[in-house]
């Protein structure tokens, strides 16, 4: 599967978040064999946890999946550049590999606003590819916005 395949994978995550109220952001996690093995959308209101972002749960069930919260040779595909608290889980996590949709201006740490993801002075470096599907991504993130305005 190619990364626009999978990241329409991570944009249905986004579209099921939407549908529950939340902000429209997923992401699914790749094993090192291609298998989707995790899935992720934001669940910060239905869980009252500030930390259930897509990345996260994501995450959080990779690590099940595979017994270990260390996810060597995985790639994370994300609809949103993750935050300062989900780029310092995926770099914990050993992330070979992060694909993000569309930027985010107001929150974003992969070079946006911060610079956490792949920052010197850190040890574990992560292959950053950004924009793949920004387009649609970024319009499902702005019709949510202006729809509750």
């Amino acid at each position: 599967m190619t990364d626009e395949d999978l990241m329409r994978i991570a944009m249905a995550e986004a579209r099921a978040a939407e549908a529950a109220g939340e902000v429209p952001v997923g992401a699914i996690i790749v094993s090192p064999s291609g298998a989707v093995i995790a899935h992720g959308d934001n669940r910060v209101l239905r869980s009252s946890d500030p930390t259930a972002h897509a990345e996260i749960v994501a995450l959080r069930a990779a690590g099940a999946v595979l017994g270990n919260y260390r996810l060597v040779g995985c790639t994370l595909y994300s609809t949103l550049e993750p935050c300062a608290m989900c780029a310092g889980a995926i770099l914990h996590a050993r992330i070979s590999r992060l694909v993000y949709a569309t930027t985010d201006p107001k929150a974003g740490a992969c070079g946006s606003v911060l610079t956490v993801m792949n920052h010197p002075k850190l040890n574990h470096r992560v292959e950053a590819v950004q924009g793949v599907l920004a387009e649609e991504c970024g319009k499902m993130l702005t019709d949510f916005f202006r729809a509750r305005r």
